[in-house]
């Protein structure tokens, strides 16, 4: 364990450019671990029977009381250590990205600036006819899903099942994949596609990936170093690490 450490500590040291790609074990951290009470009503459905476009036509009061119901258990959370310490790291390295799973916006919150969320964020809506988007607070509910200014229907700007993720944003991950020096794979198994093909073509254009979860995943043989435990715990240690000998 001592002579992984030092080579991923090397590797860290060397890298000029660095790529985080994380998943919702990141924010578990947090106290995100499921967007569902035990014993609430929305147990009774499953989320691809809200999360879809479908759904939202046939009742966008009720798809728009289940994503204010997410929101009020993200309300509270807060940047665990592993958020915190991927934005400090822009102080460390030349180029730092963030590709993203969540949807939370705890890791701008925390403090990082380049981010690339594949599956959009729920904190941001827009009209579905004239594509204005639309921050929170600027979009009222009172029961009812809010319109906008043009009387199309608001959403909340998040890929549903059955929806292609955003293009821009996926080529530049791919663009940041292709060009980093080392890639971590943090609370994910990475095994979903498209988004699963980001440490592949990472892998394949020579970065050192580095996993870090609670426990093996399918992609724990294919990394170059695979840690397990808590990304609140590891990280900080690495990188302060990674700082002190700077």
């Amino acid at each position: 364990m001592k002579d992984t450490r030092e080579k991923i500590l090397q590797k860290l040291l060397d890298a000029e450019s660095v790529v985080y790609f994380t998943g919702a074990g990141i924010s578990a951290e947090s106290g995100i671990a499921t967007f569902r009470g035990a014993g609430g009503i929305w147990n009774k459905l499953k989320p691809e029977e809200l999360a879809n476009f479908d759904a939202f036509l046939r009742n966008p009061d009720m798809v728009w009381e289940w994503y204010q119901y997410r929101r009020s258990v993200l309300k509270d959370a807060q940047p665990n250590a592993a958020h915190l310490a991927i934005a400090q790291s822009e102080n460390i390295f030349q180029n730092v990205t963030v590709v993203t799973q969540n949807v939370d916006n705890l890791h701008k919150r925390a403090g990082s600036t380049n981010i690339y969320e594949l599956h959009g964020n729920i904190e941001r809506n827009f009209c579905v006819r004239c594509h204005t988007y639309y921050n929170l607070p600027d979009v009222p509910f009172e029961n009812k899903a809010p319109k906008c200014e043009c009387g199309g229907l608001i959403r909340p700007d998040v890929v549903w099942f059955g929806e292609m993720l955003p293009q821009e944003i996926f080529s530049a991950s791919e663009d940041a994949a292709m060009n980093c020096d080392v890639m971590f794979i943090i609370g994910t198994s990475a095994v979903v596609y498209p988004a699963a093909r980001i440490p592949g073509l990472a892998r394949r254009h020579g970065a050192y990936l580095i996993e870090i979860n609670i426990e093996p995943t399918e992609i724990s043989y294919t990394v170059d170093a695979s840690l397990m435990g808590k990304a609140g715990e590891i990280l900080p240690g690495l990188l302060n690490d990674v700082k002190s000998r700077k």
